[in-house]
Parts: C-alpha cells; sequence; structure tokens
C-alpha cells in the first residue's frame, strides 16, 4: 500500500514538473517573439543609417530619434537572454553597438587658422506661426545678439519685431507670409540682399558686413518630413546642401534656423559634409533636444541648428526656452578668424 501511494506520488510530481518545463518553454518562446519584433523594428531603422538613407515614411520620423532606439535595443537584448536565445542576444548586442557609434558626434570639428578679428552672438527661433513673439522680444533684449533668425515670423510677428527692435536691429532682411511661410532675419550690422534659396515657406538670405568682413547669412526653414511629404522634405534640404556647396569656399557662410533635420538624417548629413559645422556640436552641445520643447530636455530631438564655414569657431551654446513654440531657441556666441 505505501508502494502505491509512493508510485502515484511520483506519478503526479513527474506530471507537474512536466507542466512547469511545458509553461517555461511557452514563455521563453513567447520571450524570444517579442524580442524578435523589437530588434526587427530597430534594425530596420539602424539599417538605414548604416546605408545612408532616409527611406521612407516611418522612417524619416523614427531616424530623427534614433538615440532613444537604445532603449527597445536592451529591452531586446534583456529579452532574449530570459528566453535563451543566444542568436538574439548576438543580433541584440550588434545593434546596440551600431546605436552606440552613431550616437557620437557627425562632422568636422577642428580649427580655424588665423587670429580672431570679430566677435558675435547668433539667435534662431522658430515662432510657431507667431504666437511665440511676445516671448521672444524680452529674450533678444536680454541677450543682445547681433543677429536674430527668425522662422515662421508671419505679418503681424514681422510688424511687432520691427516696433519692438526696430531701433537696436535697423537692419533686416525678410520673406513676408502668413501662417509659417514668413520668415525674417534681423541684424546689428549692415545688411545688403541676397538670393533666397527656393522653399515652400521663406528662406531669406543676406551678406552681413561684420566689422569691415563678408559674410553670407542664410535661414534655412525646408518642410517638415510628415508622411505624404517626405520627398517634398528632402528635396528642400538638398537645395540647402547645393547652397552650402555652392558658398563653402567663398568666405565667411552662417546657415541657421529650424532645418526639421538631426544629424541621424542623411539630408542634412549631406550639408554637414560640405564642410559645414554644427555651432552646437563645437560647444559641446552636439545632442541638445531642440524639440519639442514640452520634454526638452529630458526627450526630444535637435533640429534647430547654427552651422557655419570653417572661418567660425564657437564657445558657448544655450537653448532657451519661449512661451507660445514647440521649439527651444538657440543662442550661440561665435567668433569669426581671418587667416
Amino acid at each position: 500500500m505505501n508502494s502505491t501511494r509512493t508510485s502515484s506520488g511520483a506519478s503526479r510530481w513527474s506530471g507537474s514538473s512536466t507542466d512547469v518545463s511545458r509553461a517555461g518553454g511557452r514563455w521563453r518562446l513567447v520571450g524570444a517573439w517579442c524580442a524578435g519584433v523589437l530588434l526587427a523594428g530597430v534594425s530596420v531603422v539602424v539599417g538605414c543609417r548604416v546605408a545612408d538613407t532616409d527611406a521612407v515614411t516611418p522612417v524619416p520620423q523614427v531616424l530623427a530619434f534614433l538615440p532613444w532606439l537604445l532603449g527597445p535595443a536592451g529591452v531586446g537584448v534583456v529579452l532574449s537572454l530570459l528566453a535563451r536565445w543566444w542568436a538574439g542576444v548576438i543580433w541584440g548586442a550588434a545593434v546596440l553597438g551600431l546605436l552606440a557609434w552613431f550616437v557620437q558626434p557627425y562632422g568636422e570639428a577642428g580649427e580655424p587658422e588665423g587670429v580672431a578679428v570679430a566677435e558675435l552672438r547668433v539667435l534662431t527661433s522658430n515662432v510657431e506661426f507667431g504666437w511665440a513673439t511676445d516671448a521672444l522680444i524680452p529674450v533678444v533684449r536680454r541677450e543682445r545678439p547681433d543677429l536674430v533668425f527668425v522662422e515662421e515670423c508671419e505679418y503681424t510677428c514681422q510688424a511687432a519685431v520691427r516696433k519692438a527692435l526696430g531701433g537696436a536691429y535697423p537692419y533686416r532682411q525678410a520673406v513676408a507670409g502668413d501662417s509659417s511661410v514668413g520668415s525674417v532675419i534681423l541684424s546689428r550690422f549692415p545688411l545688403r540682399a541676397a538670393a533666397t534659396v527656393p522653399g515652400g515657406m521663406g528662406m531669406p538670405g543676406a551678406v552681413a558686413d561684420v566689422g569691415g568682413h563678408a559674410v553670407r547669412l542664410q535661414l534655412a526653414h525646408p518642410k517638415p518630413p510628415l508622411p505624404r511629404q517626405v520627398s517634398l522634405w528632402k528635396r528642400e534640404l538638398g537645395g540647402l546642401r547645393d547652397f552650402a556647396a555652392r558658398y563653402r569656399n567663398t568666405g565667411p557662410l552662417l546657415l541657421a534656423g529650424d532645418f526639421n533635420a538631426s544629424q541621424d538624417h542623411a539630408a542634412f548629413r549631406g550639408i554637414l559634409d560640405t564642410g559645414l559645422r554644427d555651432a552646437a556640436r563645437l560647444a559641446g552641445d552636439g545632442r541638445e533636444p531642440s524639440w519639442p520643447s514640452s520634454t526638452t530636455p529630458v526627450f526630444g530631438v535637435q533640429i534647430d541648428h547654427v552651422l557655419v564655414s570653417k572661418e567660425f569657431t564657437a564657445s558657448d551654446a544655450r537653448f532657451l526656452h519661449l512661451d507660445g513654440t514647440d521649439h527651444r531657441a538657440l543662442l550661440v556666441n561665435l567668433a569669426l578668424h581671418q587667416g
């Protein structure tokens, strides 16, 4: 009788052990499946970064947040470990390594030759349909930049800055327009008109006389990479790249504004590949986000830039919050060198 009970208990234990084993196998399978989905999604985006292409929606939109993909990739590695899926662990480690590499600042960062002949402060701000105009004016008065690039400065905005800042900034070059079309460059230095870069939103250009040195100025504001206008976004960034390539060897050049692109976009890297350098990166803030302002600096992407030619150095960059806009303004301190 005791033998019978023992045999019956062993049988129940064996059955229970088998059930646990089967349950564990199912959970490992689920974990490996979830890890595979995460790693596959991240790999598509990382693959486009490796191939130096922005591809099509949703890749450009996700590429903007490339550093944040370290999160899902890390979760994929952990799930692979828990599921004992060793191929997934190797896959995830490779993806994490590539992401860590691409998070590094992109572009040249050398020092120019020659002595500094002028210092200037540059501010760029997207005031979002003019809604942040009232917030911008006191910031300009407080910070006293020498050059101000204002995107989405429609008719009311342009009238307001002319009235409030016209005395301190007697020189301006603008493209008039409503909503997001209008833009303006304000300057303490004398300006003469220069050709604009074509685009759906205003991108005025000018030449500034900075202490006797001609500096080519260009405001940047290409269309954003919305799902139905990615081709237009690429084309307008390509126009800015062509502009930079055309003027890069003609003297000091300053290209500033809301690029609607980060260093993780191939179209923006094309502009940097002409030899222009990102002032925020030179000042040590190459990954500080500027958009959306509601979640910065904890989460976001840097799409507002001041790009400079080899004649400039940057000693400081600050991102400033303005009420009424989803962009942070960017203020940089520059020095112009002459060989």
